[in-house]
């Protein structure tokens, strides 16, 4: 797999990418440790200010978990500054093809603007399979994105520019699009002010936003084939909704909330889901904070995208599931 292939994975996972403009080296690590906090380990600093290298510098060197990009690399001479630096990944508002080939002879990914189907076929012939869409909402946002989805079904998009909680699931709902960058969780003044507290109370929001983590339904245990219809017939009666048995006797729906499963069959037991917009995203973040999950039960859809897999362990005798929300 390719460095550009490597980040672009480790991008999707991680959503959202923070874009910060910071004025003094010095608020680097804390705002790093703040980002961490909240749940979004990835900053792509820009070069907007004479700081951005020494910022990315000290973040490689003291936080070396974090994932931090340059960004805003509009020159040669930028772009070997954050190379020494030790940036992991490369942004430029535009397509540059010389900072385009200097960065992937230097081994970096990089990620070049581009709006219009022109662009995206001019960095397709350098190479590129996932670029920065910039401005996103100025250049016609998810419409647009779902359009360029046709004709270029082989490119991936990080769109980028007007991006916030309120429009970031639709963006990262289309399956052309690996991550948002955005800069609302770090606003300059809270960073001046060093508002630490406010970073990462606004990126734990935008990761609630992103996973948009709930319960779903509870897996309870019938003893057999005909107490599971009868039970399933009774909770549906009960509670008003639909009861479907499946065929093969091994479990049933009552609604949404309640599966019930034969306990005489086998690989079944007690468990709940938990929904997420998802699975491989909320998977990451869960490891990201320690929790681990039995990969052998990870389940795939046809397009190879991850839709259940159980945590490793069980909570009062419940084992746990992420689950995809069903499309509305």
């Amino acid at each position: 797999m390719t460095t550009q292939k490597i980040m672009d994975a480790k991008l999707r996972e991680m959503g959202i990418v923070p874009v910060v403009k910071i004025d003094d080296a010095a608020q680097a690590l804390p705002l790093a440790d703040a980002l961490t906090a909240g749940g979004l380990p990835c900053a792509e600093i820009t070069f907007r200010t004479d700081a951005a290298a020494d910022a990315i510098r000290a973040i490689r060197e003291n936080r070396p978990d974090m994932l931090v990009g340059a960004g805003t690399v509009l020159t040669l001479e930028q772009l070997e500054r954050a190379v020494e630096a030790g940036s992991q990944f490369i942004v430029s508002p535009g397509l540059n093809p010389e900072i385009v080939k200097a960065a992937q002879a230097a081994g970096l990914p990089i990620y070049p603007g581009c709006a219009t189907p022109t662009e995206v076929e001019a960095a397709m012939t350098l190479g590129l399979r996932t670029v920065k869409f910039f401005p996103a909402e100025a250049a016609g946002g998810t419409a647009m994105l779902s359009s360029l989805a046709a004709p270029y079904q082989q490119i991936r998009f990080m769109p980028t520019g007007g991006i916030d909680k309120s429009n970031l699931n639709p963006y990262l709902a289309l399956p052309n699009v690996i991550a948002c960058g955005g800069s609302f969780m770090v606003k300059g003044a809270w960073l001046q002010e060093g508002n630490w507290n406010a970073v990462k109370a606004e990126t734990e929001a935008a990761v609630k936003t992103m996973l948009g983590l709930e319960m779903g339904h509870f897996a309870i245990m019938a003893e057999d084939k005909d107490d599971l219809t009868a039970s399933s017939n009774a909770l549906g009666e009960m509670l008003c909704l639909p009861a479907t048995i499946n065929p093969d006797g091994r479990g049933a729906m009552v609604g949404g909330a309640f599966e019930v499963l034969n306990r005489q069959a086998e690989g079944l037991y007690p468990h709940a889901a938990l929904l997420t917009n998802d699975p491989a995203r909320a998977k990451a973040w869960f490891e990201r904070r320690g929790y681990a999950f039995r990969e052998e039960t990870c389940q795939y859809d046809e397009k190879g995208t991850l839709k259940v897999v159980y945590f490793d362990g069980e909570w009062c005798g419940i084992r746990i599931h992420l689950l995809k929300k069903a499309k509305a």
